[in-house]
């Protein structure tokens, strides 16, 4: 096994832009290109081996072949790949949005799994902001009404953001993309989405995009259980590099890495790490091998690769982290 990085499946969104090209250079092929699906293994998208003996084949051909030496025995078990890794583009704002909990879309949505994930921010036009969960004391009734009248906004729950912010966005709690935000996303495997309002907004084709208001208001948190901050991030400094975990639960740990001169990881071999370079380059060290990445490149360390180290080639490099073990 081999760090294996993938070429994205691109996404046309009515709200995406150009940054996915004028940020991290990548061939994208529309106008308004909204999502890079960077590590996918789903009905909807899969991402594409991009190095290697591999090359040239989607995770989930190789999966089918090397599926526990990729990410360890639950794949030959015949569970689906857990993790979607995506980078969006918001030129304009995102709809105002749901996912549901595992149960509830399993039932709704011929067995799909649920939808938590996060947010890490890698830009944002000064001023743009978040949706992150109803504001105190909105319940569902006042929720509906406001609804109704069209007056939704009144009762978002706004975050200012900037580069480096992250938000945990579990299952059940309402949210939304402003303009001029390029992110990081990590998510569980799914696809599953409940627009709830869209500011009247038609979609490409000139037509008004689908609403999904009463499966929305059957998932949303009225009862204000999920926190609406920012992640407040873990910080721990080592010689040569710094680790901030922002986000650990039952479905993925999120991470920053920032390598000042060299990362080395001993592997337990009991999970899989996902690393999204967004800033600088580096090569990555392995069994007497390397692989050169890339800024805006994102790979799969394999389980069965169990040691290896990140040097950059410049001053310094930085990676958002996500990854799988038995710890979680």
């Amino acid at each position: 096994m081999y760090p294996i990085i993938f070429t994205p499946d691109y996404k046309e969104r009515v709200w995406g832009g150009q940054k996915l090209k004028t940020v991290f250079d990548k061939e994208i092929p529309f106008e308004h290109t909204g999502e890079s699906w960077e590590i996918a293994c789903h009905e909807n998208g899969q991402s594409i081996v991009k190095n290697g003996q591999y090359k040239g084949m989607t995770l989930e051909e190789l999966l089918l072949q090397q599926g526990e030496d990729i990410i360890g025995k639950p794949f030959a078990k015949g569970d689906k790949f857990p993790l979607l890794v995506k980078i969006i583009d918001a030129k304009d704002k995102l709809s105002v949005q749901v996912h549901p909990e595992d149960d509830y879309a399993k039932k709704n949505e011929n067995g799909e799994l649920g939808k938590s994930e996060a947010w890490y921010v890698l830009q944002a036009n000064e001023g743009s902001k978040l949706v992150a969960g109803l504001k105190d004391g909105v319940t569902e009734e006042i929720f509906k009404a406001k609804l109704e009248s069209n007056e939704l906004e009144e009762v978002l729950n706004e975050i200012e953001v900037n580069a480096g912010d992250v938000l945990d966005i579990p299952a059940g709690l309402i949210h939304a993309i402003g303009d001029g935000i390029l992110l990081a996303e990590i998510q569980q495997n799914s696809d599953t989405t409940y627009r709830v309002y869209d500011y009247g907004r038609v979609g490409l084709d000139g037509v008004p995009r689908d609403l999904h208001v009463k499966k929305s208001l059957d998932v949303i948190d009225f009862e204000h259980k999920h926190s609406k901050e920012l992640a407040m991030g873990i910080k721990e400094v080592f010689e040569g590099y710094e680790v901030t975990e922002y986000i650990r639960n039952k479905y993925f740990v999120l991470q920053e890495i920032v390598i000042n001169s060299e990362y080395k990881q001993c592997f337990n071999g009991n999970g899989f790490e996902i690393y999204m370079c967004i800033k600088g380059d580096c090569v990555i060290e392995y069994d007497g091998e390397s692989q050169d990445v890339k800024v805006g490149e994102s790979l799969i360390i394999p389980t069965d690769l169990m040691e290896y180290k990140i040097i950059p080639n410049n001053k310094q490099v930085v990676f958002v982290k996500g990854f799988i073990d038995d710890k979680i």
